[in-house]
């Protein structure tokens, strides 16, 4: 049995979750969302909350035990307290502004970068450097967020580029001075 797929999920107040069979809506104060889980995988809810099984021991189903009941548990926190993720970006003269539903980024192109944000995710800027991204479902943050860091990803010379606050990005040397040894003669 999966240990994470057994663990019971939680309702916090101002949440309900409606069962139609392998679909599943979960309603909260700051929204709704919706998800059809595989056939293989039973949802039930009673007093204490939400159980995740399964209908069989096949391979496939033991492996999206554990994924559906973490993303039952995902769309619940969501509505409830929602997700938020925050990147970073160093360089000289890089930053990034937002305008309504776009980001564009200013980070070494010949013109800036710009990035509309998919329905459901918020940006903000904050200090032209840090960028916070938040909403309901963390799958659209953590995607929208790898789209942002992929247009100009940290490179391990200078340290450069778009990372998540926090990301360590391991440092090289760069090239050796001048003589020394093996040098030419």
């Amino acid at each position: 049995m999966s240990r994470i797929g057994k663990r019971l999920i939680t309702l916090p107040k101002g949440v309900t979750v409606d069962l139609d069979g392998s679909h599943v809506k979960v309603k909260g104060p700051k929204g709704t969302l919706e998800r059809t889980l595989p056939t293989m995988i039973t949802i039930a809810q009673d007093d204490e909350g939400i159980h995740v099984g399964r209908v069989d021991d096949s391979r496939t189903a033991r492996e999206r035990h554990g994924l559906c009941r973490t993303l039952v548990a995902n769309m619940i926190e969501g509505v409830s307290t929602g997700f938020q993720k925050r990147l970073d970006i160093q360089g000289v003269g890089y930053r990034a502004q937002a305008q309504g539903s776009k980001l564009i980024l200013n980070v070494g192109y010949s013109k800036p970068v710009e990035m509309p944000m998919p329905e459901g995710v918020q940006v903000a800027v904050e200090n032209n450097t840090q960028v916070l991204l938040t909403g309901i479902n963390k799958e659209e943050i953590g995607n929208t967020a790898a789209k942002i860091r992929s247009v100009r990803p940290p490179e391990p010379y200078k340290g450069k580029g778009i990372r998540y606050l926090g990301e360590a990005v391991r440092r090289k040397a760069g090239k050796s001075g001048k003589g020394g040894k093996g040098g030419k003669k």
